[in-house]
């Protein structure tokens, strides 16, 4: 084995990283409506979204303590293939996001080929209306729409 692949396993290890896709629990997308089916609507996309919203509205000061409990009326809105010119492969997603304390939001994501932890994967980008605070993708999410 070479140095490079004892030191990747080693950290994937060290971070207890599975390579195969995240387990979804029943719970985490009961009574979803999916209404597109491809990589948009993946278990795996929105488990990510709905575990990295927990963590930014319980880190980031002022914003509403709520969940995603539901993703509804979800759309792949543009595919931008891998070419040599744009070498990475996105998608770019748009759904609605019911939250736990009864309002729906328009939640907008990009889906990035090959682009997870060391380039393992897909990457995950996304933005909730009203809770991009710090304006990371220019406060109403136009970065990712």
């Amino acid at each position: 084995m070479t140095r490079f692949a004892k030191f990747l396993l080693a950290a994937l290890t060290g971070l207890n990283v599975s390579l195969a896709a995240p387990a979804v629990r029943a719970a985490d997308l009961q009574g979803t409506y999916y209404e597109d089916n491809g990589v948009c609507s993946q278990p795996w996309v929105l488990s990510k979204i709905t575990h990295r919203f927990r963590h930014q509205v319980t880190h980031v000061p002022n914003l509403p303590l709520v969940d995603i409990v539901d993703f509804r009326r979800i759309q792949e809105r543009r595919y931008e293939p891998a070419s040599e010119r744009w070498p990475i492969g996105r998608h770019y997603c748009r759904a609605t996001a019911a939250l736990s304390s009864g309002e729906e939001r328009p939640v907008w994501y990009l889906i990035e080929e090959g682009q997870g932890f060391a380039s393992i994967g897909d990457n995950v980008e996304f933005c909730v209306a009203g809770f991009d605070r710090w304006m990371v993708y220019d406060g109403k999410c136009r970065i990712l729409r």
